[in-house]
């Protein structure tokens, strides 16, 4: 597989390190997202821990979204509190981004290897959900 790397969109990690330094507070909320729109909007969120397995902020990040009225997103990038930077998506993450935003990019890597890559290649050899749906006509 040969990576495609993409143009970072430095205001998207800024706003994602943004809500993790003002509303990351405790145990709770420890990871914020950024998504930009394919209108320039940018949508911020932040996780909501549980020990049950409560929603990653790139989840929580999807909802946000479309409760905003952005229903295409081209980027996503998380960040972690307390200045860790860059974190990628967890595999369910992962799965649930490729199934709604086939073309997105994820802003991945850290310090100076920080950049952006396609969704499809954090899943390689991946499951698509919407390939394997029995055609309703």
């Amino acid at each position: 597989m040969t990576t495609q790397i993409h143009s970072v969109d430095r205001e998207l990690v800024e706003a994602a390190a943004e809500t993790a330094r003002t509303r990351c507070r405790g145990d709770n909320h420890t990871m914020a997202a950024a998504g930009r729109g394919r209108d320039g909007r940018i949508v911020t969120a932040v996780n909501a821990y549980h020990f049950t397995g409560g929603p990653c902020a790139e989840l929580v990040l999807l909802g946000a979204a479309a409760a905003q009225g952005v229903d295409e997103l081209e980027t996503i990038v998380a960040v972690g509190d307390r200045d860790r930077g860059v974190v990628p998506p967890c595999g369910r993450c992962r799965q649930v981004l490729l199934d709604y935003f086939p073309g997105l990019g994820v802003i991945v890597g850290g310090g100076e290897d920080v950049r952006t890559v396609p969704i499809a290649e954090l899943l390689p050899v991946s499951y698509v959900w919407a390939d394997h749906q029995v055609d309703a006509q």
